[in-house]
């Protein structure tokens, strides 16, 4: 695509040319039209032009002069000239300020045409050959930031690589501090990663000689210049709204100090979890940090000691304390790595004595193993909490469920041993000494059927067997299972067994003389 410039003082001949370009077989943008110099230079400044058809000869400002002061102000476009005139000295000046063509009124249509697609390929083949040098140049720049990168985490490589990086930006290598930025986004946040912003501005802060990208993922690493303020990026990054924590080293010099560099400003970036409130996390931040600790294994073991119970809320204030930013700060990071991965092992413990008894529900431990892979140390408190309320949670219904069992247990226990007394279920509820309504919804849902009919189905199961195993009578054998009159029993009896209990017995009778002359006969 091509934009093209007609320059002209007479209007029928702009009007003429800008007809015949439209008939000809070129893919054209836009063509602009002006009648002097000076109105053209406004239009060439003001748009990206590739083509200007210029007459020599205007009022305000010839075409030659144009030419001049388009070469003079950098402004890259090509020329064909068109003229009334024959002189050769034209001719010879407009070549000379890089005309590509030179055509004479009245303007033929095919020379025209003839003269701007030659001029087209050159403009097309000059275009490819740009975006393939500007291709390899790319290329070029991004092989050398990985060998930085590579080099900067730990590779090795020879002092002659290390001479010849270094001298490709000398300045910037003698002077530097290496700066990692961490966008911060929240869990969840939508929004695309603002790492090329955050470089932008870099690059405006330092200048292109003062600041090489080293690393874009999973962290934006900038080597820039350690004679500009420190606190010159952070304003800026906050200056156009991007929210990002800096961790910057001390000022470096050489090239063979970048893998030290890159150790230190990863340190740094882990601290950063430590000082939430500081937008430039500097090594002054974490030299007086101490180094020596002991975790505490005791508060450790009391706030685990509530799991199972209903305080959901001094867990909660429990493990505020021992995050509490007061502590956490006096210590080098490690010690807070150290206080989660402890946290972690007694989840694990805990969570593997009932995960028999949780079916599918499970705890997502694997979430709280690195704390890094969270925006910030409030995100990780806010997880760690979630998952110790849920094991909380899972803790009490097993040991309520367990409790329950050995209640529930008992109670049938003692109606067994005791169904032949008068009995209720209040006595029995008080007997496992659990209240009464509760009691009463816990055995239903455990048995499957209410305290009075499972009570009856104990007292007739018992009956069954003394109307076919004795000769008790009737009214004796519903004192015997404790029914305190005859006519109760009775009908307790014919509605469960469809029949009256003298009618069983005789059944029962039948059907152990059947049996018993069977014996005889196989005998």
């Amino acid at each position: 695509m091509i934009n093209i410039l007609v320059v002209d003082d007479q209007k029928h001949i702009r009007d003429g040319l800008q007809a015949m370009l439209r008939q000809f077989p070129l893919q054209l943008d836009n063509i602009y039209c002006a009648s002097g110099g000076i109105e053209a230079l406004q239009i060439l400044r003001q748009h990206s032009i590739q083509l200007v058809i210029t007459d020599i000869m205007m009022p305000d400002m010839d075409g030659l002069t144009l030419m001049a002061q388009t070469k003079e102000e950098r402004i890259k476009v090509d020329y064909l000239i068109i003229s009334g005139y024959s002189d050769f000295s034209y001719a010879q000046k407009a070549i000379g300020l890089g005309a590509k063509g030179y055509l004479l009124k009245p303007v033929k249509r095919e020379d025209l045409q003839s003269a701007v697609e030659h001029v087209w390929q050159e403009i097309r083949t000059r275009q490819a050959l740009s975006l393939n040098m500007e291709h390899i140049s790319r290329r070029a720049q991004e092989t050398d930031r990985k060998e930085l990168c590579m080099f900067m985490q730990g590779a090795v490589n020879d002092e002659a690589w290390i001479r010849q990086t270094q001298q490709q930006n000398p300045e910037l290598w003698q002077g530097y501090r290496l700066c990692l930025l961490r966008e911060e986004l929240r869990i969840n946040q939508p929004g695309a990663s603002s790492t090329h912003s955050m470089e932008s501005i870099a690059y405006l802060v330092y200048g292109r000689q003062g600041c090489i990208c080293l690393q874009h993922r999973p962290h934006l690493i900038l080597a820039v210049d350690a004679a500009v303020d420190p606190g010159a990026l952070p304003a800026a990054l906050k200056a156009g709204q991007i929210d990002a924590i800096t961790a910057m080293t001390d000022p470096q010099q050489g090239l063979i100090g970048l893998p030290g560099s890159y150790t230190q400003v990863l340190d740094l970036y882990r601290h950063s979890y430590l000082f939430p409130e500081k937008r430039c996390v500097l090594r002054e931040h974490t030299q007086r940090l101490e180094r020596q600790w002991e975790l505490p294994h005791e508060k450790l073991y009391a706030l685990f000691q509530l799991i199972g119970t209903k305080n959901s809320g001094q867990l909660t204030q429990e493990i505020s304390m021992l995050f509490h930013k007061n502590v956490l700060q006096r210590y080098h990071i490690q010690y807070t790595e150290q206080l989660c991965r402890a946290m972690v092992q007694m989840l694990e413990e805990y969570e593997r004595v009932i995960r028999p008894y949780m079916g599918e529900e499970a705890l997502d431990i694997e979430c709280l193993r690195n704390l890094f892979d969270y925006p910030g140390i409030r995100e990780y408190i806010q997880a760690l909490q979630q998952q110790l309320l849920r094991l909380n949670q899972f803790y009490y219904e097993y040991k309520c469920s367990y409790r329950n069992s050995q209640d529930l247990n008992e109670a049938i226990r003692f109606i067994h041993e005791s169904y032949h007394k008068p009995l209720d279920l209040a006595m029995v509820s008080n007997h496992v000494s659990l209240n009464y309504a509760y009691f009463s919804n816990l055995f239903k849902k455990n048995i499957g059927k209410g305290f009075t009919e499972y009570l009856r189905d104990v007292r007739l199961d018992k009956a069954r067997r003394l109307l076919a195993e004795t000769d008790h009578k009737i009214v004796e054998v519903a004192t015997m299972v404790g029914y305190e009159s005859y006519k109760s029993f009775t009908r307790a009896f014919r509605d469960v067994m469809d029949m009256q209990p003298t009618e069983y017995r005789q059944m029962m009778r039948r059907k152990f003389e059947r049996e018993g002359k069977y014996h005889e006969t196989a005998l």
